[in-house]
């Protein structure tokens, strides 16, 4: 051979891997037998916290470019998908965790303090990178994330932050999307048009229900009213953008690749946009379980770390969405028979196949 040959265990670094756990219990001479489990689940989550890192690097480099090549594309919605096989497989671990008893737990607990997941960095910066606004991200015992952790991780966690996120480079592409302008009239107009026209049918039909109930009715029209102002701010020259995150010529174009996904030339958009919405679904379905995991494990007292426990991971749960406007783009989907026709000009443009 032009090489050494490669052994399995020296590939794969087995005896430096398998001799990284040390739990504190056995320092202390107590018998905590369940600790075992705990460094493992940890140190795994933390293993593939590393792939989806390493996933994101190539995504960013990607996404990145102006423009953004079919190849790159492919490659984008290929490191997406497998980030979300990884997020399913980690709240997996969850049942394998859980089978360790809250009276098992306790036998190690109060030897871990002050460390605590919290101080994950691995995980802070997939938040950061992905896109999580440090507006939206909830104090940990009222005080800045950073705060908790190494002078090291700090620095680290702080140069995340003042790159542009996956978020914001989103936003940029999306801005770029071509096929919006009709000539003449164009996507946004027709679109604005047809989605007041449902919108105020949905209000007509409410007023008219004798089933609903005062209260409800009343509630149910704001609502619709809530919705039509939303929708219409995207469409707006105003600053004022309706609580929309995404800017205005993003949120257009999402929808138009939402609308039209059957189109050759937005197919593999629309599943870029879906396989974000799933990471930020299993993302958050992650932080709920953990969340009823630590309440069944230790109820209302503190966590490791000093926070409150599981009502903080409750409120991330709730406040630490990425992609929420993808998901609120629903409100304003139409029937398919009023969605506006594709001029043919654009037509010919968005297909695989050309013709006369």
């Amino acid at each position: 051979m032009a090489r050494a040959p490669v052994y399995y265990g020296d590939y794969l670094k087995l005896d430096r891997l398998l001799s990284s756990q040390e739990p504190e219990s056995v320092k202390a001479g107590i018998d905590a037998h369940d600790e075992m489990l705990f460094i493992i689940v940890h140190q795994a989550y933390e293993l593939w916290f590393k792939q989806i890192l390493h996933e994101l690097d190539r995504i960013e480099a990607d996404f990145g470019t102006i423009p953004v090549t079919d190849d790159a594309m492919g490659r984008v919605v290929h490191g997406l998908n497998r980030i979300h096989e990884i997020l399913k497989l980690v709240v997996g671990q969850l049942d394998v965790l859980e089978t360790m008893t809250p009276f098992d737990f306790l036998d190690f607990r109060d030897l871990l303090m002050p460390a605590s997941g919290f101080q994950s960095l691995q995980f802070r910066l997939i938040e950061t990178r992905l896109g999580l606004s440090p507006a939206t991200r909830v104090p940990f015992d009222d005080k800045a994330i950073d705060e908790r952790l190494s002078d090291r991780d700090r620095v680290a966690f702080r140069a995340a932050g003042d790159k542009p996120s996956l978020f914001d480079l989103l936003d940029q592409w999306l801005a770029r999307t071509p096929f919006l302008d009709w000539g003449g009239a164009t996507f946004r107009d027709a679109y604005r048009t047809a989605v007041e026209k449902h919108l105020a049918r949905d209000a007509e039909m409410v007023r008219n229900d004798p089933a609903i109930p005062p209260e409800k009715r009343e509630r149910d029209l704001k609502n619709i009213e809530r919705a039509i102002a939303s929708f219409s701010a995207i469409f707006s020259a105003s600053d004022d953008n309706g609580g929309w995150r995404l800017s205005a010529p993003a949120v257009q174009a999402a929808l138009f690749i939402t609308l039209y996904r059957d189109k050759p030339a937005v197919q593999q958009p629309f599943r870029l946009l879906a396989a974000l919405m799933d990471i930020d679904e299993t993302m958050t379905l992650w932080r709920y379980r953990h969340a009823l995991m630590v309440e069944r494990m230790i109820g209302v007292k503190i966590g490791t770390g000093g926070s409150s426990g599981h009502a903080y991971l409750r409120t991330t749960a709730e406040r630490h969405r990425i992609f929420g406007d993808l998901f609120r783009l629903s409100s304003f989907l139409i029937p398919r028979s009023a969605v506006p026709e594709l001029p043919a000009q654009i037509q010919a443009r968005m297909g695989f196949v050309i013709s006369s």
